[in-house]
């Protein structure tokens, strides 16, 4: 669905009648204002909205807003310039500005039907500026002053549409999100219970292996320490026995220089008897062989 506005047709249709802006000068003017000629102020604001009105002819956007600022500083209340303002902002998609000099023209006093048209372009603003409540409320103003248009009863309802709509998926928007919420807490509260469980687990195991464990290390220990006293038993006994060694080779007296050793002196003893031996079985075989054997008969 489109918005309808109204087109470039209120740029001259929608001018309000110069006629009441010297009644708009007698509400509002400053002293110094005051002092002027209000047929003065008028004529001069006058022509910087024609200025303005060629520059958009020219779609020269800079130059008409120049203008109309102009005409309204000469003339702050000049409801023609802010009206004319405002559309011109809306045409560049400035909505915000727009909204700000329609307001402004709507607080100026005006007809039903210069306030149906102020109103119902206010609603269009809002309606760029997607706030759709603030539309909804420019319209029926609007309406209020003119039943009978048709547009703005149709930007009403795309406005009501856009509203509930909107409505809709913020309501959706916010049934997820407490679904979400619920699902964290629901998540949250799963894995504290595991924790918990994990935790007690972890304590149980513990409690269970710590003895285990305790007489396993006291077994290493006791089956450690009896290696090592064997080990020490069989050092001790390795060291007795090279200690028996050299206390033996200690005990047998060292032969003085010169002097044979005890050993020495028997290995000798026992090869001289051995030689002797030898010698005496020598004599005793000659001896046996020189005797002569004694016959029977005397010569």
């Amino acid at each position: 669905m489109k918005i309808r506005r109204k087109e470039r047709k209120h740029m001259k249709i929608y001018k309000l009648n110069i006629l009441f802006s010297g009644i708009l000068f007698l509400f509002g003017i400053t002293s110094i204002i005051a002092q002027e000629n209000p047929e003065k102020i008028k004529k001069e604001a006058n022509k910087y909205i024609a200025e303005a009105q060629e520059a958009l002819s020219d779609n020269n956007f800079a130059s008409a807003e120049a203008s109309y600022r102009k005409a309204i500083s000469k003339d702050p209340d000049n409801l023609t310039a802010k009206y004319n303002m405002g559309n011109l902002y809306y045409a560049k998609e400035k909505s915000l500005n727009a909204e700000q000099r329609l307001k402004e023209a709507a607080e100026i006093e005006a007809t039903k039907e210069e306030k149906h048209r102020i109103h119902h372009n206010l609603g269009n603003s809002y309606m760029q500026q997607k706030n759709y409540q603030e539309a909804v409320n420019a319209f029926k103003e609007a309406l209020r002053n003119d039943p009978t248009d048709e547009e703005t009863r149709y930007n009403l309802a795309l406005a009501k549409k856009m509203l509930e709509k909107e409505k809709q998926n913020q309501d959706q928007n916010k049934d997820q999100e407490n679904q979400d919420d619920e699902k964290k807490d629901e998540n949250k509260d799963q894995q504290q219970k595991d924790q918990n469980q994990d935790g007690e687990g972890g304590e149980d195991e513990n409690k269970d292996q710590k003895p285990k464990d305790e007489g396993e290390n006291e077994k290493d220990k006791k089956e450690g320490d009896q290696n090592e006293d064997k080990q020490e038993d069989k050092g001790d006994e390795q060291k007795k026995d090279e200690g028996q060694g050299d206390k033996e080779k200690q005990q047998q007296p060292k032969p003085a220089q010169g002097q044979l050793s005890p050993q020495q002196i028997k290995n000798l003893l026992e090869a001289m008897n051995n030689e002797e031996k030898k010698v005496q079985d020598k004599i005793n075989a000659e001896k046996a062989k020189g005797v002569k054997v004694k016959s029977e008969k005397d010569w």
